[in-house]
Order: C-alpha cells, then structure tokens, then sequence
C-alpha cells in the first residue's frame, strides 16, 4: 500500500501540467501542421528536468486524447527519433574517439592514484588507532609510580636485544642457507631482514652500530646470492625449470636486465653446444643441413622466448632485448647457410637447391609467428642476395643457350619433340592430344619456353620474396635478347640493327625465305602473347590457391594480371614490334629500292606518260603489283602460322602495306618532281596515280588489313595530286572517270594477280572492255 500510494501520488502533481505543451505531442503536432510555430527545443526539454518526473504519468496524460492512427504516428515518429538519436551518437563517438580514449586513460590513472592514497589514509588511521589502542598514554593515572616506568624500560630494553640476538645471528643463518642452496628461504629471510632494518631505522630503538651491521650484512648475502645464481645459470646442466627459477630469484633480487641477459646467453650456449655436433661437408646435401640448423636456431628462439614470457612477462625492455637477440641468432643461421649450403648452389646456378634452403628456413621461421616473432622478413632480407645471384646466374644459361641454338635453327615451324612435355602435365596424357595443344615454334624457340618452363618452376617456392619484379625484369631481358637474335637473322638486319644489345659477336643462321622470316614473328608473338605470360599467372595462381594445373582462358586470365604483368606484357609487345617493324621495313625496301639503289616507285613513272588511251593497257604499277603478290604470299604463309591468332597476321600485313605508302608519303623528291618538276603530271599519268591508289585500298580492304591511318594517309596522297595537277590550269575531275571504273579495273586486276598466282602465267586481256570504257569517259568529259 505504502508503494503504490507513493506512485499515485506524482500522478496527481502531474495532472495540471496536461495542457502544457509536451515534447511528444508538440514533435507529433509539428509534424501535422507545417505552418504551427514550433516552441524552442530548451522550453521542451524543462519538463525532463524535474526531479518528480514520472514517465508513466506523462506518457499516460499525452495519449489519452489519441486515436490508434495517431498513436501509430507517434510511434513511428519514436522510433525514427531513436534511430537518429544511435546515429548521432555513433558518430559523435567516432569523431571524438581519440579524447575518450585519452580521458578513459587519465581516469584509469587516476584511479589508481585514488586507490593508492586510500591505501596510504587506511594505513596511517590504523597506525593511529594502534598506537592509541596500545600505548594510551593519556589514560595513565597522574599518579604512576617509577616501578612502572621502570617495567616499561626493561620492556623495550628486552625488545632491543631480541632485535640485536636476532641481527647477529642472521649472516650464519643466511651462509647456511646459500650453502645448502636454498634459495627461496634466503629471499624470505632477506625480505625480512629488509623490513626489520627499515621498522628499526624509523623507530630508531636499534643500536646504530648494530642497525648498520644487519645492513651491512644484508647487501653483503645479496650480493652473495645473485653469484650464486649467475654461476648456477652459466652452469651448461642448468636448463628448463631449474634455469627459470634461478633468473626469476636474480630478478626477485632486483637485477632484472641482468637476469635477462644470463637467461639469453644460457640458451644461446645451449644453441653452440648442439651445433657442435652439426658438422656440414662439401658432399652433404644443402636442403638436409639447413632443415637440422634452421631446427636448432628456431627452438633455441621459440625456448628463449618462452622462458623470457614466464619469467618476465611483456615488459617492453625485455621484449626489444628478446627481438634483437633473436635477430642476432636468425643473421648467424643465414651466414652458414649461405656459407655452407647456398653458396655451392648459387655458383653453380643451382635456382631449385638454393630455393629449396631458403624456403625450408622460412618454413620454420614462420612458426615463430604465434609467438609474436616475426623473423621472416629479416630472412628474406638476408637470403635475397643469394637468391638474385641464382636468378641472374639461370637468365644468363637462358640466354647463352638460346644464342647457341639460333645458330643452328633452321626456321621452320614445328610440334614440340615427342619426349618433352609440359611441366605439370600428367605423365599419362595421350601423345595425340599432347601435341594438339601445343603451339608449334622454330627449334630454338621450343628449347627457349621449355628453359623458361623449368625456370619458372625452379623460382616458384620463393617468389613471395618480394622477387617478382625481380623476375619479371630479369625474363624480359632474356627475351629481348632472343627477339634481338630474330632480328639479326632477317637478311641484310646487321646493317640497320648492329648495334643490337645482347648480339654482339654472335652467329646466327640467316632466315632466307618469307616463310622462315614469318616464323620468326610466328616465335616472339606466340611467346610474348601467350606462353610467358601465362606461365606467370599460373605461378602466381598455384602461390595464392594451392595451385592448379591450368589457368581457365578469357576473363580469368584478366583476373589474375596485375598491373605488375599487364605492363609486363605490354613491354614484351613492345619487343615484338620492334621485330615486326624491321621485318616490315626490310621488305618495304625491298620493293621500293632495285640492286642498284634506284627506286621502283618515282614520279617519272606517272610524269613520262602519253596521252593516247587506246594504246595504254589500264593495270596497276609493278610496284603495287609486286606489293599485292608479297602480301597474298604472307596472307597464306600467316593462315597457316598464326591459327588462332589472325589478329596477329592482320597487324602484320597492316603495318607492311602502311611502310610501302608512308614511304610514298614522305618522298620529297617524288613531291618535288610532281608539283614543281619541270615537267607536269599529264591526265594519263593521274589516272595511272589514281588507280594504283584505288587498288591498295581495295584489295588492302578486301583482305581486312585497311587501317584508318593507311586510308587516311592514301586519301592525302590523292588530294596532293589533285591539287597539284590543278596548278596546271586544268580541272583534274574532268579527266576523271567515275569512281566504279577504278574499282572495276581494280578488280579485274586483282581477279587476274590472283589466276596467275594460282594457275601459273597465262594470257590476259584487260584492254577490252576497260580501254573502250576509258576512252568513251574522257571523250564524254572532254565534250
């Protein structure tokens, strides 16, 4: 009764202020009526302020006049309130984190603080109350006769020569205590010694002589004991509990980094005493000793770190020292395996062994993880040198062998040899569909990506050491070089291209035929297309999951390059480019320039033509002709080389056509003879300069191989021989035929070229109907 009284009773002080304007129903009525003038949010939130405030009572008064509807309003309004009420306060949380763990941090410390001066104040009130308790001075009658004063001197006189027997006594019994090695009674006794000495300094009952002789002897005994245990802890039988508790009672003492100093060099003695019984030889195997040495150093580590843990804890100090010795022990282990294991390995370019040692140290270094140790890097660091030696010693094998074989390579596209086979395949794959998914390549070629296979698989177990890039620049050398060596074996390179890196003072056997020049592109672009770059995809995919044996094609190819490969690949493109253009080049020239080094294509070619139609046969330059002969060859040579990668073969025959006519483009005694030569371009030549364009630009667009640039550049050539046949004074359109007889005469003419490849030479007729459509045309345009 009495508690419910009490609650009904603030019901009944809160009634009146029911007309007053709440926070609720002034927020719900905001939300009602947009034009109300809300009250300040100060003047809403006086209500809460009051120390009677009943929350029941209020919620009660506010939804009496409610309907359900509204109620349902104002609950949805809550609850929006409330969601952005935790919103505010996680980000005024957020914002103002780092003073909250500042303030959090000056209030622990004061805390603890707090707590010591209340320990102290405890302490003080009960001496106090001791000393009143027990003395009570005030309490003695007046009348105290010298009998009990003179008990109270003989007291304290007593209490004084127990403390002095007790003082004198206690150096025999502390020798008998270090002697009979007991040490954990000597710490007691000398705690107590402290205390006693302490009390009687402060109540200054003791004899001074006799107080600075227990001082005396205590410093002499700890200094006594801390021998004992340092020799006990030097002592090679010390080890595991027994070690422990003699550092920790060195600690007890006082002699904390001392301790911790004997507790590391303890260890690292036990570490030489084992290792004495390791003797590596020139003949033992590298991966067998480091595997037993990375053993010893890693649980001398991993002990030390343990006993350094019980007996210390976390202390920072001790934790650095920990660290740096640590560090100190995992350089000793990288000198003698380099020295005793990788040296052999690296010298021989031995990249499996030296490998294999590094990754069996890093096997077990990094169990030393869970134990806050992170070692690895300092490893990594250490064997890195070794490791790029390796590297650089197999890339120069590569490439040494990969001169000596160019030099015998006959150019001619083949499977790989039966009794190679892919590395990672099964041995059980059938021959059939072995050679079905191999790409076929030049001698040379085969033996370059089958070193590359067994170097990429010989630099798997550490390319986590931050060697990839390493790797990748060190293979991108190695295949420039090679492609230097294609260029070199295209006829008449060595003039253009002898100051080619990487072959000098080499021979290489000459690529004669179109055929054998086309397989050296057939070899860079497959190798730099595809086999190297996903040689290293796959690497880096077994690295990350394990490892599969094949990579799936199209997207996830993309996926698994990296910007680090995808510029990579870009800069092997690069390599095959430059190949490409000399191939191009060379060929271009070739039909440009005769023996003697006069040129095929001149302006006296279009400039010493009559005017007399009827006598004139209507066909391309030779020039041109010679230019389609040479690009249906190498479109029929490349069907065959580039399966699957027609893009290739496109590009190639792109970039060729695109050196015939840039060349054309950029001939300025050709221009110089066309616009200001003293002799002009008469309308039988510009018909023959119009055709011969018409038919690049048809059979170079017939064959897919019509670039923008080489249309643009052509449709150039033909405005600048338009306006200059225009400076002499006549409309070159108007001896012009249409543009279809162009196209016509094209391609009868490629129809023709096309026959006379297939079928041999034979007679061919272009006279009729295409002299007799030229003639009427100009006679219609001249009327």
């Amino acid at each position: 009764m009495a508690s419910s009284t009490t609650k009904s009773k603030p019901k009944k002080q809160r009634n009146p202020s029911e007309g007053s304007s709440g926070v609720l129903s002034s927020d719900y009525e905001t939300g009602q009526e947009s034009g109300h003038q809300s009250p300040p949010l100060s003047d809403k939130l006086k209500i809460f302020k009051s120390s009677q405030f009943d929350p029941d009572a209020y919620l009660t008064s506010k939804c009496q006049t409610l309907s359900e509807k509204d109620i349902r309003r104002l609950c949805i309004h809550l609850h929006d309130l409330r969601k952005a009420s935790a919103e505010e306060m996680r980000k005024s949380v957020y914002s103002n984190y780092a003073a909250f763990i500042r303030t959090s941090k000056g209030i622990s410390d004061l805390e603890g603080e707090l707590l010591s001066i209340r320990n102290l104040l405890s302490n003080q009130a009960a001496l106090v109350h001791g000393l009143a308790d027990g003395v009570n001075v005030d309490a003695l009658p007046t009348d105290t006769n010298d009998s009990t004063l003179d008990d109270i001197a003989n007291f304290e006189q007593s209490q004084s020569s127990k403390v002095e027997k007790w003082c004198s006594e206690l150096p025999d019994a502390l020798e008998v205590l270090l002697a009979e090695r007991r040490v954990d009674e000597a710490l007691d006794a000398l705690d107590e010694a402290e205390n006693v000495a302490k009390e009687e300094s402060q109540k200054k009952t003791l004899n001074p002589a006799a107080l600075l002789s227990l001082k005396t002897a205590i410093s002499e005994h700890r200094q006594k004991l801390a021998d004992q245990l340092v020799e006990a802890a030097c002592q090679p039988s010390t080890r595991g509990a027994e070690l422990r508790a003699d550092i920790l009672a060195l600690k007890k003492l006082g002699d904390g980094p001392r301790a911790h100093t004997l507790l590391l060099n303890a260890h690292y003695r036990r570490f030489q005493y084992n290792m004495q019984s390791l003797r590596p030889s020139s003949t033992s195997y590298g991966g067998a000793f480091t595997a037993v040495l990375s053993q010893l150093v890693f649980s001398s580590i991993a002990q030390a770190a343990d006993d350094s843990l019980a007996v210390f804890g976390e202390e920072p100090a001790y934790t650095s020292e920990l660290v740096t010795w640590s560090i100190d022990l995992t350089e000793t282990l990288a000198l003698l395996v380099k020295r005793h294991a990788l040296s052999a390995s690296v010298a021989a370019g031995g990249l499996r062994a030296a490998a294999e040692c590094v990754q069996i140290a890093l096997g077990h270094c990094s169990l030393l993880e869970s134990r806050g140790l992170a070692l690895c890097p300092v490893l990594l660091r250490l064997f890195r040198p070794s490791v790029e030696q390796a590297l650089d010693a197999n890339l120069k094998r590569i490439e040494e062998s990969s001169a000596a074989l160019a030099a015998a390579d006959d150019w001619v596209l083949t499977y790989p040899p039966v009794g190679t086979r892919p590395s990672g395949r099964s041995a059980t794959t059938s021959i059939g569909s072995l050679i079905a998914s191999q790409p076929k390549l030049s001698s040379s070629a085969h033996r370059f990506n089958s070193m590359v296979q067994e170097f990429f698989e010989d630099v798997g177990p550490i390319i986590n050491m931050q060697l990839s890039g390493t790797t990748l620049e060190g293979l991108l050398r190695v295949f420039t070089s090679y492609v230097n060596l294609l260029i070199t074996a295209l006829p008449g390179s060595m003039e253009d291209e002898g100051n080619l890196e990487g072959c000098e003072n080499k021979i290489v056997r000459m690529a004669e035929t179109e055929s054998q020049q086309m397989a050296l592109l057939a070899n860079a672009s497959l190798l730099a297309d595809e086999l190297l770059p996903r040689a290293f995809m796959k690497l880096n995919s077994q690295n990350q999951v394990g490892g599969k044996d094949e990579l799936p094609r199209g997207a996830s190819d993309r996926q698994n390059r990296g910007p680090e490969q995808r510029e990579w690949k870009k800069r092997l493109q690069r390599s095959v480019d430059r190949l490409r253009d000399t191939f191009c080049r060379q060929h271009a020239l070739e039909l440009i320039f005769t023996e003697d080094g006069f040129t095929h294509l001149n302006a006296e070619t279009y400039l010493s033509m009559d005017g007399n139609v009827e006598e004139h046969e209507w066909f391309p330059s030779p020039i041109f002709q010679e230019l389609f002969a040479k690009v249906s060859r190498m479109a029929t040579i490349a069907a065959d080389m580039f399966v699957g990668r027609e893009r290739f073969a496109t590009i190639l025959l792109m970039r060729l056509t695109e050196t015939v006519i840039m060349w054309l483009s950029n001939d300025q005694t050709f221009w110089e003879e066309v616009e200001s030569g003293p002799r002009p371009m008469r309308p039988l030549g510009l018909q023959q300069f119009y055709l011969d364009m018409e038919f690049v630009t048809l059979f170079t667009s017939q064959g897919r191989y019509l670039s923008r640039s080489l249309h643009q550049v052509i449709k150039d050539i033909i405005a600048r021989v338009l306006e200059a046949y225009a400076t002499t004074g006549e409309d070159p359109y108007s001896v012009l035929p249409e543009d279809e007889w162009f196209a016509e005469v094209a391609q009868i003419s490629i129809k023709i070229m096309t026959d006379k490849a297939k079928y041999g030479n034979g007679d061919r007729d272009v006279e009729s109907p295409t002299a007799q459509s030229i003639s009427s045309v100009v006679s219609h345009g001249s009327s």
